[in-house]
């Protein structure tokens, strides 16, 4: 299982691939591997090494930094995503939401004032 480091790294990589016009054979040729190889990086299924992200960097001509940029950003997105995945998994949002639509427009619309007010109220 790809870890977020390696899913970004990969996505990296094939950006800057891309970027320079070269095809998978073309790069893995520069670093001395199969075009597999440079697959299973890019979707992440590969672990990159320090020396391979290193000969990478060098023949896509970036700094290796260039593999990280956005990598904090992108983890927690990711994160924010999976929390937000479990809540809606729970019985007690999905009845919550069920209710919420069996409602006519306008009490839906009093219902969300409510629960926007006490959120502001627990705020405070």
């Amino acid at each position: 299982m790809a870890s977020d480091i390696d899913l970004h790294l990969g996505r990296r990589l094939r950006r800057r691939r891309r970027l320079l016009g070269l095809t998978q054979q073309q790069l893995a040729m520069q670093v001395g591997i199969r075009f597999q190889q440079i697959q299973k990086y890019e979707c992440g299924a590969n672990r990159i090494s320090a020396a391979r992200l290193w000969q990478l960097a060098e023949a896509l001509e970036s700094p290796v930094s260039y593999f990280y940029d956005g990598l904090e950003e992108a983890i927690e997105r990711r994160e924010a995503a999976n929390q937000g995945g479990e809540m809606f998994s729970r019985k007690e949002t999905l009845d919550l939401i069920q209710a919420y639509y069996q409602l006519d427009e306008k009490p839906r619309r009093r219902l969300l004032d409510l629960a926007k007010s006490l959120h502001a109220e627990d705020a405070a």
